[in-house]
């Protein structure tokens, strides 16, 4: 086989693992979306994927256990068990009552094992009241 060909076979085998690796990276990265309510309408390859899902803290679901973290999330009646296996520490608005939203897949059992929790304390980010006034005493 000449050089000429010997160069477009290999490229060809370069750009083909290129294109499988960026392929399987982007289907692989794919994060859905869900409530707590539309965990049980998931069926089939769905349930496997990865997912991110929000609720409410229930408070005093927070237990620290051998290595990771478990708590219940709520949402419209619905109550939904995650395990936090992640390395980061959680933030320091994760507790009891507040807003999370974790990433991570449903295991079998019916728990979400999450590798990320995000949370937010909404009362900390609200608007002052009207006619509250920040000026110093001058009207």
């Amino acid at each position: 086989m000449k050089a000429r060909g010997k160069f477009i076979v290999g490229s060809a085998i370069i750009l083909v693992t290129l294109l499988a690796l960026a392929y399987v990276g982007y289907t692989q990265s794919k994060t859905y979306y869900h409530t707590i309510s539309e965990l049980s309408t998931l069926h089939g390859p769905a349930l496997h994927q990865r997912m991110r899902v929000s609720g409410d803290v229930l408070a005093g679901s927070i237990a620290h256990v051998d290595g990771h973290i478990n708590f219940v999330l709520e949402e419209s009646g619905k109550q939904l068990p995650v395990s936090y296996i992640g390395t980061d520490p959680l933030p320091d608005t994760f507790k009891g009552g507040a807003q999370a939203l974790v990433e991570g897949r449903l295991a079998p059992q019916g728990n979400f094992v999450a590798e990320q929790v995000q949370a937010k304390c909404a009362s900390k980010y609200q608007a002052a009241p009207v006619g509250a006034s920040m000026a110093t005493g001058k009207s």
